[in-house]
């Protein structure tokens, strides 16, 4: 059978995305993979130096995505299918490209955890992302901000000389500014799914670049995760990066990820000129070999661990009593801390290889690790023998600048865009001036007239551009600096992710002169908490949530006078109404920073009035819920705020390690044994023990990644 390649769907109960949040991300990133200068001091000097090199400071240009939610419905996914008579690939476009299922036929086994669901959750650098299959991770540390997004995908001839196709997805990676391609084929008749990647760097200048390919397996009691190491740097969520000995440490043998109690990092330290190789295996001896050539130098595993936490992540993540999954990875670097220098206009190119692999069970999960490992590379050079993997890298590559035929799914227009304005030449990865889009239409009119339009009245801002280049662009555009604030707004919005905060607050404040257009009063609140003033920032952020709320009437009308107006209809919650959406969205985003930086200067009141004057679909999400009760708590009523915890909520949105929600908890806790006459007289500490003794926190709520 020759490799084939087409068009399918998928069905899955899925939660909807929602639109991007409008307010551009000017606050730091909210990363949990970091490590202070004392650690970084200790670690080998390589790595050291590519720890410290490039760290990202925003997810700018890029918006977050935060308006989803947790209700799921039957949802139809466009899907690609890739099949030979030994293996079936399925690959969703629509959502990075990820591979969603890789199915052995002779076996009749599947080789990723399959998630059964399509739910986002705040994992992502810019927020929705999902578990599940094999996930091309580009950017910087953490997960890639095309989680959820569409990729470019075409047919190629395959490598092989079969005649088959080949898969071809390739995107322009917004972050560092790099385009990149993902090859998968299957060479007629094998049980290896080859995937060729490559990542350009155009520019005159060097670039930062981070690669991780995340792999989602089955988890058992008895998977066990093979590697050829017998160290590896373990990363707990306490932000500490040490080295430790593989498999066992602290008394757990953590090769098999349901040992260990909390969720974890382990970068196996490959020794040099070893096989680049990681395998998990259930109890049997069956599962999936990842292997690459060399430059893919890293090998992880992530488990989620058997306590209180990782279970509660998994349900949250999956369906409950669907069984859960552990992640085995292949990056550039050690460790995913790690971003690796690219040359000006050079590329880094590999080929991976996914497959099935058996092994005696008995070595496999006998206590001699060396046995172990040994019998999983054995297998692994009889089923794929390392020069073979060599071989057909040297065969794709002359095949990465064929330029793709059949058009199967389309991406964004950024990369058209860059193209257009640097006359990039990218055989095998076009971007067509067809992809561009409502949103880059602004961007290309200032590059070809050299003005920025003014958006529609009333509606959110649109996106901004802040590379050197566009800044560039953005301070010698012609506008009226007398009637539109709209150049200075984005201009400010560039000088501030480049570093330049003073200039840019000189910008904004120049936009306020001209009109206090409320995108531009939220800018200047985000600086001024920056640089210490939080009672003016919250001024600024309650001028800004009034100056939304006054747009979002004079687009949508009264229709019932004063804020029970916003906050009982929906905003363009019916026909389909994008603009709508993209209100709500907007709303949001701008009531969850107004109310938390009105309760940091112990202003409940406001907080208060500004969740009431919300639209009614987004004052009942899990969030602002869980705002709700701290304005309660900070108001003095923690029973009402108790109350609400009883009645039940999610928080969408929860982001990966963020314990607000176990924290609000306790001081709902505290603030309730303070008020008993029994506890007079109790100090703090004793306080806090009897609050957690009788208020201990329900499971729903047990989302805490590291030890307490």
């Amino acid at each position: 059978m020759v490799t084939s390649v087409r068009r399918t769907t998928l069905t899955l109960p899925a939660a909807a995305l929602g639109p991007e949040n409008p307010l551009p991300a000017l606050r730091p990133l909210d990363e949990v993979h970091q490590i202070d200068d004392h650690t970084r001091a200790g670690l080998p000097d390589q790595m050291a130096r590519q720890v410290a090199y490039e760290p990202l400071r925003s997810i700018l240009p890029t918006r977050l995505r935060d308006a989803y939610t947790r209700d799921r419905v039957p949802t139809e996914l466009d899907a690609i299918v890739i099949e030979n008579d030994r293996l079936r690939a399925t690959v969703l476009p629509g959502l990075g490209g990820r591979v969603a299922s890789l199915f052995h036929k002779p076996t009749e086994r599947e080789l990723l955890y399959r998630n059964p669901v399509l739910q986002p959750a705040d994992f992502a650098l810019n927020g929705a992302w999902f578990s599940g299959g094999i996930e091309w991770n580009i950017g910087a540390t953490g997960h890639t901000t095309l989680s959820c997004a569409p990729v470019h995908a075409a047919t190629v001839p395959a490598p092989d000389g079969s005649g088959g196709r080949m898969l071809r997805l390739w995107e322009w990676e917004r972050l560092r500014d790099l385009p990149f391609q993902v090859d998968l084929w299957l060479p007629d008749g094998s049980d290896f799914l080859y995937v060729g990647v490559r990542v350009r760097n155009p520019h005159p200048h060097p670039a930062p670049v981070y690669w991780w390919s995340n792999i989602a397996v089955p988890e058992t009691e008895r998977t066990r995760v093979l590697a050829p190491a017998e160290a590896a740097y373990h990363f707990g969520y306490e932000r500490d990066l040490r080295r430790v000995p593989v498999p066992h440490w602290r008394g757990v043998d953590h090769t098999y990820p349901l040992r260990g109690t909390h969720a974890a990092d382990y970068f196996y330290d490959l020794p040099a000129g070893a096989r680049r190789w990681i395998a998990a295996l259930d109890g049997d001896g069956h599962g999936l070999v990842h292997t690459s050539t060399d430059l893919l130098r890293g090998r992880k595993l992530f488990l989620w661990g058997a306590g209180s936490g990782g279970r509660r992540w998994q349900d949250w993540l999956t369906e409950p009593g669907t069984g859960g999954y552990a992640e085995i990875q292949a990056g550039l670097a050690r460790t995913q801390l790690e971003h690796v220098r690219l040359g000006a206009e050079e590329d880094f190119g590999w080929l991976e290889a996914y497959g099935p692999l058996s092994a005696d069970p008995t070595t496999v999960h006998g206590d001699d690790w060396a046995a172990a490992r040994g019998a999983v590379a054995e297998r692994l050079a009889r089923a794929l023998p390392r020069a073979e993997v060599e071989a057909a890298y040297q065969a794709w590559l002359p095949s990465a600048d064929t330029e793709p035929d059949e058009v199967l799914a389309s991406g964004s227009g950024w990369g058209a865009l860059e193209v257009e304005r640097a006359g990039y030449a990218l055989p095998g990865t076009p971007f067509a001036p067809a992809s561009l889009g409502a949103d880059q239409q602004p961007w290309r009119e200032l590059l070809r007239t050299g003005a920025l339009p003014a958006p529609e009245p009333a509606t959110p801002p649109g996106t901004s551009l802040v590379s050197r280049p566009w800044r560039e662009l953005l301070e010698t555009a012609d506008a009226d600096v007398l009637v539109d604030p709209h150049l200075k707004y984005h201009l400010g919005v560039a000088q501030w992710h480049e570093g330049d905060r003073s200039q840019a607050v000189r910008s904004w404040e120049r936009a306020i002169e001209i009109s206090d257009w409320w995108p531009v009063l939220r800018c200047l609140a985000v600086a001024d908490q920056t640089d210490g003033h939080p009672h003016r920032a919250a001024d600024r952020w309650l001028a800004a949530f009034h100056g939304a709320v006054g747009e979002w009437r004079e687009r949508y009308g009264e229709g019932g006078g004063g804020s029970a107006t916003v906050a009982d209809r929906e905003v363009g919650a019916e026909g389909g109404d994008e603009g709508g959406a993209e209100w709500r969205a907007a709303l949001a985003g701008l009531g969850r920073e107004t109310v938390t930086a009105l309760l940091a200067v112990d202003r409940a009141a406001q907080a208060r009035d500004v969740l009431a004057a919300l639209p009614a679909a987004v004052r009942a999400r899990g969030r602002f819920v869980l705002l709700t009760a701290q304005v309660l708590v900070a108001d003095g009523d923690a029973a009402g705020a108790r109350a609400l915890f009883d009645a039940g909520f999610e928080v969408d949105d929860l982001r990966e390690g963020d314990e607000t929600l176990s924290d609000t908890w306790f001081a709902v806790a505290e603030r309730l044994v303070a008020a008993d006459p029994e506890s007079a007289g109790l100090d703090a500490d004793a306080l806090r023990a009897r609050a957690r003794e009788l208020h201990p926190l329900p499971d729903r709520y047990a989302l805490r990644m590291r030890p307490a």
